[in-house]
């Protein structure tokens, strides 16, 4: 048992100098750990032992150490409102590159240079989403593609578009059409490669039932945290 992590009747822990929260429910089934905008909370059922609670969050210390640290890198713009900053010398985060966007008096053509994006001052949002919509496809294809292969589905695969839609990350048609949300591509690469093997394997499964779930888990055994991080912090993409 860690020594970082004592076990008094009010348990007071901290993970990179923030208080855990400890949150008991009588309706609670599971013990969960969230980490959001700066804060760790664990959610448990009123009767586990403070004990399980300490050996749960100290089995987890580097997930919760690694997310507290990408929060706190954030611009302090960013981690109040949870969107985009749209200045010049913001970071932009896209398929794992750390991107400084660059506001220009400009033709209103985005321009990459390197991991500067050049944007027409006058509408930077847009420009920098009709960018990286266009900018998606072909990295998005080719991942769609690799899932495909690797599950045994390359011949069910069908078109592949960008979309804008306001509740799905992504989705799959019964004619084998994916489309993956353009703003996935600023999660983490793990994340991005979770939502596109996700709809991958719909290409055998059109459902959620534990043969689809069987689907994810043979190809990627860790989906569960990648979940687990597009729940607690897709808000901020």
């Amino acid at each position: 048992m860690s020594a970082h992590l004592p076990a008094p009747l009010s348990p007071q822990w901290t993970i990179s100098g923030v208080a855990v929260t400890v949150k008991r429910s009588t309706r609670r089934r599971t013990v969960a750990l969230q980490v959001r905008d700066g804060t760790v909370t664990i959610r448990a059922p009123v009767h586990v032992p403070v004990t399980f609670l300490e050996d749960f969050l100290d089995s987890r210390r580097a997930w919760v150490e690694h997310h507290l640290a990408q929060y706190a890198a954030r611009p302090a713009a960013v981690r109040r409102t949870g969107v985009q900053e749209y200045t010049d010398g913001a970071p932009f985060p896209f398929l794992g590159k750390r991107l400084t966007l660059r506001l220009v008096w400009s033709d209103k053509t985005p321009l990459r240079v390197e991991n500067d994006l050049f944007l027409p001052v006058e509408i930077p949002e847009q420009a920098l989403e009709e960018w990286a919509r266009a900018a998606c496809l072909l990295p998005y294809t080719a991942l769609l593609r690799y899932y495909a292969q690797v599950l045994g589905a390359a011949d069910r695969l069908g078109k592949v578009r960008v979309s804008d839609t306001a509740t799905r990350w992504g989705s799959c048609s019964s004619r084998g059409d994916i489309r993956l949300h353009w703003k996935i591509s600023r999660a983490p690469l793990e994340v991005l490669h979770y939502v596109a093997l996700n709809e991958t394997a719909h290409l055998l499964e059109m459902n959620h039932s534990p043969r689809y779930w069987a689907h994810v888990a043979r190809v990627m055994p860790e989906w569960q945290m990648q979940r687990r991080w597009l729940k607690e912090n897709g808000q901020t993409l």
